[in-house]
């Protein structure tokens, strides 16, 4: 008796969990299509976790119901420059831009990212948009410091890792960078 209750309870778990996971998907996926921010959340969230391919489809979903928000495409950005497809990074950044001219985080981002390519060039141009909208971001001071001792431009390089720890002293970044300049200037 007690092995048919065991065999019966676990063909009825068996049926049972198939289905009501189905539901609750399909439930979740009807409230998700109709809401561009709902797949947006669901995106930062993965973001966060660090799960880029599913944060990037879910951005893709959102930016199919709305291509004109620009957040979409810059957190695409992200997405895709912390999967190392820097190229795709840098279209969606410029997309959201094209769309918000003014997005500094955005100028920052793709500036950041073009230093990495070594671009560095491209990567103050947009460093010095994204500190001309928001002269307050330190982190963008610190990325042009990079790129100025880069190009072999130290002295302006000095000087944003100055500004940056003017505006943030606890920015180890940028503490780290001018010892390291400092250093190279000495030899």
């Amino acid at each position: 008796m007690r092995n048919i209750m065991n065999t019966s309870l676990r063909l009825l778990l068996i049926i049972l969990i198939p289905i009501l996971f189905s539901c609750a998907t399909t439930q979740q996926e009807q409230v998700e299509s109709k809401d561009a921010n709902t797949y947006h959340q669901l995106a930062i969230t993965h973001l966060q976790k660090g799960d880029f391919n599913q944060a990037i489809l879910y951005f893709n979903k959102a930016i199919a119901l709305d291509p004109t928000n620009p957040m979409f495409y810059s957190n695409r950005g992200v997405a895709y420059a912390a999967k190392g497809r820097n190229d795709r990074a840098i279209s969606d950044w410029t997309k959201g831009l094209e769309i918000d001219p003014k997005d500094s985080l955005a100028y920052s981002n793709r500036g950041r990212t073009f230093c990495v390519m070594k671009q560095y060039d491209k990567a103050i141009s947009d460093l010095d948009k994204a500190l001309e909208i928001n002269p307050g971001d330190f982190a963008a001071y610190n990325e042009r410091g990079i790129a100025y001792a880069e190009k072999g431009q130290y002295d302006l390089a000095l000087s944003d890792f100055n500004k940056a720890i003017e505006l943030n002293p606890n920015f180890g970044k940028a503490h780290n960078n001018r010892k390291r300049l400092l250093r190279r200037y000495k030899n």
